[in-house]
């Protein structure tokens, strides 16, 4: 008997794509969620779901920001005959003051959440914080090739997961019983501010990389002046106030839990990262604002 595939939507992003290989690696046969895989799936264009959805048997959700879609796609997995959902979520959803459940990604998470609980399916609830690999393949990246990072953390500090910790705990969840049920908070196994990230890149790459703490309007004004909407400046200068309010430093043990080993370190992230050659080539794009709340992860 063909054995059913496992489909991952943002099967090509920092997670996903992580998550895909990890399946791969496994010899399980995995469909990859994206607009440029065959069969192609979309987000924002429903019509793509039920080919995406057909045959398969578990799904990697990472949500699309902006629109309230996790749900509506959670009852139509139910419907295709999907029975497990494993669910990347951020920090914070249920931590008061931790950011606007209003905003795009506060509504995304906390629905999502809500829906997927209470599916009837089988269900794992991921929530890592911030994505190290923000600095090396997401939107930190251009800002350390440029050589200093400005943004409104003040002096707080975060405890960086590492993505492949966190492809490791979706496929455990995915292909593992034990995991059916949980909500598994990650982190790093240590805070960091980002004067100490950035100084660890800059040792490993003998690149120079400073960071420059800003009062939230200052970031904002300068977010406008470079021609971004006030409104998204505003959301990315919230986006980073948990940092600046000392709600990211603390660590969580859910790569321990799912695991049963240690998280990876920021400086093991950044030699790999370094050696890779991430940070060799020029800038990729502008500096743009996150465009998830992952949490926290921005992933």
């Amino acid at each position: 008997m063909t054995e059913h595939p496992i489909l991952i939507t943002g099967g090509t992003g920092k997670v996903g794509g992580r998550a895909v290989a990890r399946l791969g690696s496994k010899g399980l046969p995995v469909r990859v969620g994206s607009r440029s895989a065959e069969p192609r799936f979309d987000w924002t264009d429903r019509s793509t779901w039920d080919a995406a959805l057909h045959g398969v048997s578990k799904v990697f959700i990472v949500p699309q920001d902006g629109e309230l879609l996790t749900r509506p796609f959670v009852e139509r997995a139910k419907e295709l005959g999907v029975g497990r959902i494993v669910l990347l979520s951020g920090r914070g959803v249920d931590v008061p003051g931790y950011a606007d459940p209003e905003s795009v990604a506060g509504r995304t998470h906390i629905d999502g959440e809500d829906a997927v609980r209470h599916c009837g399916l089988e269900w794992t609830i991921v929530r890592p914080a911030w994505f190290a690999q923000n600095f090396s393949e997401g939107f930190l990246r251009d800002s350390v090739l440029a050589g200093e990072l400005r943004l409104p953390a003040g002096d707080g500090a975060a405890s960086f997961v590492d993505a492949e910790d966190i492809a490791a705990v979706a496929v455990a969840a995915l292909v593992e019983d034990t995991h059916v049920g949980e909500t598994y908070e990650l982190s790093g196994p240590s805070a960091l501010t980002l004067g100490d990230a950035v100084a660890t890149i800059s040792g490993a790459t003998g690149r120079t990389v400073r960071y420059v703490s800003l009062s939230p309007e200052e970031f904002v004004a300068e977010q406008v002046a470079e021609g971004r909407p006030r409104a998204d400046a505003e959301d990315y200068a919230d986006a980073v106030g948990p940092i600046r309010r000392d709600m990211d430093s603390h660590l969580s043990d859910g790569v321990q839990k799912a695991l049963g080993r240690q998280p990876r370190s920021f400086a093991l992230f950044v030699k790999e990262a370094a050696a890779s050659g991430a940070w060799q080539d020029r800038p990729r794009t502008s500096s743009a604002a996150p465009s998830d709340h992952s949490n926290q992860s921005f992933g």
